[in-house]
């Protein structure tokens, strides 16, 4: 059949008056192509139209395509056993032609962005080998649009605590931020709405206002309008992941900043430049990161248990704390920081995943015997502050206290900060004079002082007054 162009050429010399002969031998074509074309009078390609064995199994091919989970091979199984002889390449032709099977995806079209503009964020499940053993893991990544800087980290799971982590390594690393972030409908930033109308959570939006960007979503389904980083995925899964091991999540996510190093140095040939040198011209564009950027941990309220550890995701960390005691616990993505207070009294490096594992710091556990002394040291070094005159009182203390030493300087200290110190002199020398270590009988002793200079416990008044 004549292409078009061909059908153009022959109309066109036939109004210059060449003959049917000249065309086809100019052509290299037949003069019966030539005189049909002529009589058609258009360079419009006609359509055959032929018949097809498929029409009259229409109906039929359509029920077997729903039935079959839309799997053409089985539809043609079907097909051939109910009479239909038809072949697969003709079968598959007439869906193609009669909308039979998945949409057509339209173009997706091509975004433009300028420097400093948008960066896009998202996650995806990847299984990498960690410590000799297979597991699933999640791979954050983010895109600058512009320049095409790559930032990538894996996590044993993603919430919004790991989100923050991984954004601020990221925009730490990068040096600003742009003004938007792009992200899908994840509920680990969205609180509601989709697209458009998305409203992320208020821990989330006031963590990008930190950083001077705001989060926006793409409409559902137009994943296409996240490509950079969806992109990403599939080039570290097949490229930085194949054939790789790490012994843990600090090994993978080192080797991830150094393979970032080398691909972001790398010219690609669609932007007919490396990423780092595109982000030259987009630097200057970005927002400035805070002059403070707070450290990222959870807040833990806790109570130390039985055995002296206080839990997190199902590992137990040690502290040097009596059993009871109800602690803060502070944890960052690498340690775990437990607060007495406003004071630091444990620190501990932090088990990724929960996995029932017991961290213990060989401070917190001493040999027997070596930790009620260092009590014993502490408090009496606290006494000794407060009172140096009670230093006999504390040796006797200590000699015959029978066991429990610790408990009666700790009563002792008590009683010091908390009553006047002349009534408690004279009541603790009265005390040593009489070798009377009873501290519950020394504080009726002091009590009784106090009631006889700032009360009247006989009723009466002093000079005379009622």
């Amino acid at each position: 059949m004549l292409d078009q162009e061909t059908r153009t050429a022959i109309l066109t010399l036939a109004k210059q008056k060449v003959s049917i002969r000249g065309i086809a031998t100019a052509l290299s074509i037949s003069r019966r192509a030539v005189r049909d074309v002529i009589r058609s009078g258009t360079a419009e390609v006609p359509r055959i139209e032929r018949p097809e064995k498929a029409e009259a199994f229409a109906d039929r091919i359509r029920e077997l395509y729903a039935g079959c989970k839309g799997n053409l091979v089985r539809v043609h199984e079907e097909i051939l056993a109910e009479g239909c002889d038809l072949s697969y390449p003709a079968l598959t032709s007439f869906c193609r032609r009669h909308g039979i099977g998945p949409e057509r995806k339209p173009p997706a079209g091509r975004y433009h962005f300028g420097p400093g503009q948008e960066m896009q964020h998202d996650t995806s499940p990847h299984d990498i080998e960690v410590g000799g053993r297979k597991r699933r893991v999640q791979v954050a990544s983010l895109v600058m649009c512009f320049s095409r800087l790559l930032f990538f980290q894996y996590f044993a799971r993603f919430t919004r605590f790991e989100c923050k982590v991984f954004l601020t390594a990221a925009l730490r690393s990068i040096g600003g931020s742009c003004q938007v972030c792009m992200i899908d409908n994840t509920h680990v930033i969205v609180l509601r709405g989709t697209g458009k109308e998305m409203v992320p959570v208020p821990e989330m939006e006031a963590f990008g206002e930190h950083f001077g960007f705001t989060f926006r979503a793409h409409e559902k389904g137009d994943a296409n309008r996240s490509a950079h980083v969806e992109r990403a995925f599939h080039f570290i899964e097949n490229n930085f992941e194949a054939g790789r091991k790490g012994e843990d999540f600090h090994d993978w996510n080192r080797q991830a900043i150094e393979f970032c190093d080398k691909v972001n140095a790398r010219t690609k040939r669609q932007l007919g430049a490396s990423p780092r040198e595109l982000f030259v011209l987009e630097q200057p564009k970005l927002i400035s990161l805070p002059v403070w950027i707070p450290p990222v941990y959870r807040i833990h309220q806790r109570i130390v248990g039985i055995e002296g550890y206080i839990r997190i995701d199902s590992n137990h960390y040690s502290v040097p704390l009596p059993v009871g005691r109800q602690v803060e616990v502070r944890e960052s993505i690498e340690r775990i920081e437990v607060y007495d207070g406003p004071r630091v009294v444990a620190r501990h490096e932090r088990v990724e995943a929960p996995s029932n594992k017991r961290v213990t710091d060989p401070a917190h556990r001493p040999p027997r015997g070596e930790g009620r002394k260092a009590r014993e040291s502490q408090e009496e070094a606290a006494i000794l502050r407060l009172a140096p005159e009670f230093t006999d009182y504390v040796a006797m203390l200590k000699k015959h206290g029978r066991g429990q030493r610790v408990r009666s300087l700790r009563r002792l200290l008590s009683m010091i900060r908390e009553y006047p110190r002349e009534p408690l002199v004279a009541a603790i020398q009265e005390a040593a004079q009489y070798r009377l270590l009873d501290l519950n009988r020394v504080e009726r002793m002091v009590i009784r002082r106090i009631g006889e200079d700032y009360f009247f416990l006989d009723g009466g008044g002093k000079d005379g007054d009622e």
